[in-house]
């Protein structure tokens, strides 16, 4: 799937333009003339010149092209069914990911998470239950221990680890 550079830039102007409004909430440190909206802010501004440099070009492939660029074009993937499921199995799996995790916990969220990608995406049908158990252990130790990141517990609250 193809977006025209002035459908990103656009996108990325507006998104910009969110940061900036959001920014320009932060507080203010007193005796400081920097304040912690200062970083975002200068990378909203910079994000905006890129967006008005996207929009530029979009608009100039269209009017002075070879072939006149169209605002949207579906890729050949679009038309396999395989790739298509896929596509919105990553979505979906994100979406229940967010609904789900403090209530199952990350866990067995991220086991079903898995499980259902993997099938997806062609892992034998055999492998795909322990791979899945594999990596979200891994995963776990990696935020849950070595980084410290307080994970969901969800339904294995009670159990000591």
């Amino acid at each position: 799937m193809k977006l025209n550079d002035a459908v990103w830039g656009a996108l990325l102007l507006l998104f910009s333009a969110v940061v900036l409004f959001h920014v320009s909430s932060f507080p203010t440190i007193p005796g400081q003339k920097v304040g912690p909206g200062l970083f975002p802010g200068v990378l909203a501004a910079g994000l905006a010149v890129c967006a008005v440099i996207l929009i530029t070009k979009g608009f100039a492939a269209r009017t002075h092209g070879h072939e006149r660029a169209k605002w949207f074009e579906l890729d050949g993937w679009t038309r396999s069914r395989r790739h298509v499921v896929a596509f919105f199995a990553v979505i979906g799996v994100n979406v229940f990911y967010i609904l789900i995790v403090d209530r199952l916990g990350f866990i067995l969220t991220a086991v079903v998470y898995l499980s259902t990608l993997f099938t997806v995406f062609g892992v034998r049908a055999k492998s795909v239950l322990p791979l899945a158990v594999v990596v979200t252990l891994v995963i776990h130790y990696a935020f849950y221990k070595l980084l410290r990141v307080p994970l969901p517990w969800g339904l294995l609250q009670g159990i000591s680890w």
